[in-house]
């Protein structure tokens, strides 16, 4: 179901109807991938290839006392092996104290040199003839260790008390806080108006506290890397990546490379949501590869994907609230801890503070926010990291205030909702948003109008937020005698159908049918610089390259005509897929005869764009779930749920509905089961899909769906990214139902049956 919000021509969406956009094709590479064509890293095969395998520390925190791998090397077929010592030069070995600690935390991520610090962290590796020998060679690899205690919890890592993750001098990034430890590496502070007032002015005020876990993106083809060296000296990789640049970068960094000799060939990923951000396999296996002479291929193993990669940030979280009995919010103010993990990160604590109470116009806020380091794997981004947390706990404080007042809970936050010109708590002023128009859109629902009763049932409501991200995006594309086009862009396809989205907007633009647009991935030497596919930025990023190429393309094509026609190229125009000339209106040319003339008039026509747009509208999503829970065992059954969303301008509907309903599936993981679990001494004890519970088709309801389409200025045809903001509800919604349902206020994720019991009584 599409809901249409007026369109004009200063939301910078055209008022003509359009030809390609809002249809539902089917997506490019839905064959390939159907019939198992799609070009998947694990399926490189190269002569002579070897297999690489990492050992990995089963200590969460311990220092490296000793490190021998001659046993390994002396294997027969074992023709590489790597420590950190290969990644460092021979004066800094001889000098360790002048190198950075940006610069050794980084080489330890990939093989840690004087400390591990968190299982799984990579100590050493080895490359061999078949994989199965690479593991024996594992095996005869001699580390000595001192274990020391692992710091879990970031209350403790945080304190003044805790011992550094990080010693070496200059290496905490951050003066500690008043109170805190060497441990905090982030700080974010925003303030909005006069806290203290606003409390002072509320009528009532509370204050809960949140803890949510760390959880995986639950991808299903391991990370896996295969490299190669030229005779020049080059390297190449090919690669399951989201950011094929950011691979490039890392590898000329370990390696001491010149970018120019690192290719990156991004391949077809099973599957991503953040978490093929970073690299992990990809420098370790051009090292093997370079010492071996032989090209070297890496595949993690299922548990070192959940015990090794980026998972998300784990976090605790306290918020304050005030509010008039007429239903009017006068202050909020939040603590947030989130866990970077063994090392510093992107500031997940400040992506929290931008997400918190965003959907919302609160006139008074202060919101304190800190990163900190525990012994667990490096934190990474999940789809809208840190905005999943902080969603669950201002919407289960928004529905617990409302009812404390007597208001229904969706009148209270349609009073309460940020509108165009409403200032962000220490943020900017909102441009057009549909945050009203996707609350109003909700309650229209049948679902909202239909009762919902019965013993043991409830039905919540919430709505999360997400900025989108901008970020650099390059498009080539060049037009062929029949006149279809070849397209190659940076990003890569996550299994978004972002190739369709962005063919899409180019035949928008050329006023071409969309079977005349042939997109490719280009790799790291043929396509220019473009960011991760990642934030939701795809689509409008990409998608504004890719018009703006189209654009130069169009006045080159009519510069063409011009010749043919001999006159002055200012006279040209082209409008629905025709040029046409103002001296003399019965000259036309379709776009397909110009093309078929461009080798006659000139030099081929091929055009780029690179672009950095900074028009992101960010999104709005309200969602409602009805659920029953069996009081005897704590069993949550989803009965119905309705996601509606702002998505700017529906490109291609089909793949919106379907990115909804994969990120409601996994917005239902994290609030009924999924979660990391360690033991005391900080070993993941769920490190496989039999134990790390992820919900199946059986666990979930047919996904009701609602688009509401409020254009984005920011965008010619008012794209506003899509996959993130569906996420971000539906821990908190269910919360709320299960509220309805049993009469108790869930503040932890997961809520898990043994959870709910507990949370009623029935089990310590």
């Amino acid at each position: 179901m599409n809901k249409k919000a007026d369109q004009d021509p200063a939301a910078g969406t055209p008022t003509a109807p359009y030809k390609v956009i809002g249809s539902r094709p089917m997506a490019q590479d839905a064959v390939d991938k159907a019939r198992g064509r799609a070009d998947c890293a694990t399926n490189v095969k190269l002569p002579g290839m070897l297999h690489g395998r990492i050992l990995r520390s089963p200590h969460a925190h311990a220092r490296v006392l000793s490190m021998d791998t001659s046993r390994a090397e002396a294997l027969p077929g074992v023709l590489a092996a790597a420590t950190w010592k290969d990644l460092w030069t021979a004066d800094e070995l001889a000098s360790p104290e002048k190198v950075s600690p940006d610069r050794k935390h980084f080489r330890d991520t990939y093989l840690a040199s004087d400390k591990v610090l968190y299982c799984g962290h990579p100590v050493a590796a080895v490359a061999a003839t078949d994989p199965w020998l690479a593991e024996e060679a594992l095996k005869l690899i001699e580390v000595r260790y001192e274990v020391l205690r692992p710091i879990l919890d970031p209350h403790l890592a945080a304190g003044e008390a805790s011992p550094f993750l990080h010693e070496e001098a200059g290496a905490n990034v951050l003066e500690s806080p008043p109170g805190m430890g060497g441990n905090v590496t982030g700080r974010t502070e925003r303030i909005k108006g006069d806290p203290e007032k606003g409390f002072a002015e509320a009528d009532i005020v509370i204050e809960r506290e949140f803890r949510v876990p760390t959880v995986h993106q639950g991808y299903l083809e391991p990370q896996v890397a295969v490299a190669s060296w030229t005779s020049d000296r080059s390297v190449k990789l090919w690669s399951a990546t989201q950011g094929a640049f950011y691979v490039r970068r890392d590898a000329a960094e370990l390696l001491r490379l010149a970018v120019a000799k690192v290719k990156v060939i991004p391949m077809e990923p099973g599957g991503a949501f953040g978490g093929r951000n970073n690299s992990f396999l990809e420098p370790v296996a051009a090292l093997l590869a370079r010492k071996a002479g032989r090209p070297v291929r890496m595949i993690m193993t299922r548990a070192e994907v959940f015990e090794a990669t980026c998972p998300s940030s784990g976090c605790f979280m306290r918020l304050k609230m005030g509010a008039t009995r007429e239903g009017k919010i006068t202050a909020a103010a939040a603590y947030l801890l989130f866990e970077s993990g063994a090392y510093p990160s992107m500031t997940w604590a400040s992506r929290a503070a931008d997400c918190m109470l965003a959907p919302y116009d609160i006139p008074n806020g202060r919101i304190d926010a800190y990163d900190v380091l525990v012994n667990k794997p490096k934190s990474g981004a999940y789809r809208a990291p840190s905005a999943t947390q902080v969603t669950f706990a201002y919407e289960s404080v928004i529905d617990e205030i409302s009812g404390l007042i007597g208001m229904d809970p969706m009148a209270f936050r349609l009073k309460n909702a940020a509108r165009e010109g409403t200032l962000r708590i220490g943020g900017a002023a909102y441009p057009r948003v549909g945050f009203v128009e996707t609350m109003q859109a909700a309650m229209e629902t049948e679902h909202y109008k239909t009762p919902f009763e019965g013993p043991f049932r409830g039905r919540g409501v919430a709505c999360g937020w997400w900025p989108n991200n901008g970020l650099p995006s390059t498009c080539s594309m060049g037009v062929n005698p029949d006149g279809s086009v070849n397209l190659t862009m940076g990003s890569v396809d996550l299994g978004s159908n972002a190739r369709t989205a962005v063919a899409m907007q180019t035949a928008e633009a050329l006023s071409i049918p969309l079977g005349d647009v042939h997109v490719h991935v280009g790799d790291t030497d043929t396509i220019g610089y473009t960011a991760t596919s990642g934030g939701s930025r795809t689509t409008f990023s990409t998608g504004i390259a890719a018009i703006e190429a189209a654009r130069e393309l169009l006045r080159r094509m009519g510069e063409r005509a011009a010749l043919i026609w001999k006159v002055d190229s200012s006279t040209v125009s082209h409008a629905e897929g025709v040029f046409t000339t103002s001296t003399d209106p019965a000259k036309r040319l379709t776009f397909k005869a110009v093309a078929a003339k461009v080798l006659t008039t000139g030099s081929p026509l091929f055009v780029t764009a690179s672009v950095d747009p900074k028009g992101v509208g960010s999104a709005m999503a309200t969602h409602i779930v009805d659920l029953e829970v069996d009081p005897e065992t704590g069993k949550v059954t989803i009965l119905r749920y309705t996601a509606i969303q702002d998505v700017g301008k529906a490109i291609h509907p089909v793949h919106i509905e379907g990115q909804i309903h994969g990120a409601v599936g996994q917005g239902i993981g994290r609030a009924l089961s999924e979660g990391y679990q360690f033991d005391d001494q900080g070993k993941l004890l769920n490190r496989t899909f039999l134990d790390y519970r992820m919900p199946t088709m059986a666990d979930l309801p047919l996904i009701e769906t609602v688009l509401v389409e409020v254009p984005n200025p920011g965008h010619p045809y008012g794209v506003r990214g899509v996959a993130e903001p569906p996420v971000t509800p539906p821990p908190a919604a269910i919360a709320i139902a299960l509220h309805r349902a049993l009469g108790i206020r869930m503040n932890e994720l997961p809520m898990s049956p043994e959870a709910i019991l507990r949370k009623m009584g029935i089990i310590q």
